[in-house]
């Protein structure tokens, strides 16, 4: 199996070739986008929920819900093949709440924060666990939450989602030298590509699924769900591990989903 080999790499035009790789992905510009829009990298599915990472209690820290430092979770990866796992955004992921078992002061409380029924983004939710000095890492409480979708750590920009959802660093040091070849379907786009470290890195996730080594890239053709479908998203690229148990969405987020409640 190959495997990358971190280095340090000064490329004072990384981002161009970013947005030069992800084209050839997406089928036009990053750029074309909607430069107002907030975009964000979606991880979550069933292996999500079944090993448990989706109530980890670091998700609870104070710190990280109320928009301090990324954090790692179970050791999560894309590919799992050297690179480092993925970082999080705990304020910016989106938990579900049952306030089943818990007071009636709380349950109001929680309800004001959340921007759809029993949903609530983590750095809304930080002052309501403050002001109800509650501990949901508690085993009594364990089951009334979970993370339904975990935001990798970026920066707002559809470049940065697009980076993050594909596991790529800073600079070419994050980049996997895969030697295996793309899917059909996506070689055409990939061989635009000037840059053959990134072609490489990203015909690892566009190989079939049967072959793949973790996810495999599904264009814009994927399905939001209710959830995020009706707070006004919309999806702009999609992986899949081949199981169907891992998924990596890039989504344009409504305004419900990026505006603050009521403290």
């Amino acid at each position: 199996m190959t495997r990358y080999t971190p280095v340090t790499t000064s490329d004072v035009g990384w981002q161009a070739l970013l947005a030069d790789a992800f084209e050839a992905l997406l089928g036009r510009p990053p750029a074309g986008y909607d430069p107002g829009a907030e975009y964000a990298a979606y991880y979550h599915g069933n292996f999500f929920h079944e090993t448990r990472n989706d109530r980890d209690p670091t998700w609870l820290n104070p710190a990280v819900l109320s928009g301090g430092e990324p954090i790692e979770v179970g050791d999560l990866y894309l590919y799992d093949m050297g690179e480092p796992p993925l970082r999080f955004d705990a304020s910016r992921s989106l938990f579900q709440f049952s306030s089943h078992g818990l007071s009636d002061a709380f349950a109001a409380d929680l309800a004001r924060a959340c921007f759809a029924p029993d949903i609530v983004r983590g750095a809304d939710l930080a002052p309501v666990l403050w002001r109800h000095d509650l501990d949901l890492a508690d085993p009594v409480l364990a089951e009334n939450w979970h993370v339904c979708y975990a935001r990798i750590a970026s920066n707002g920009t559809l470049l940065d989602a697009m980076r993050v959802a594909t596991g790529i660093g800073r600079g070419p040091g994050s980049l996997i030298p895969f030697e295996g070849n793309a899917d059909e379907e996506w070689a055409p786009a990939l061989a635009a590509i000037a840059d053959p470290r990134l072609r490489a890195h990203l015909s690892l996730g566009c190989c079939d699924a049967a072959e793949a080594e973790g996810l495999t890239y599904l264009g814009a053709d994927v399905p939001l769900g209710s959830l995020l479908g009706d707070s006004g998203c919309s999806a702009v690229a999609g992986w899949e591990d081949g199981h169907g148990q891992v998924d990596v969405t890039v989504v344009r987020l409504g305004a419900a989903v990026t505006s603050p409640r009521p403290a």
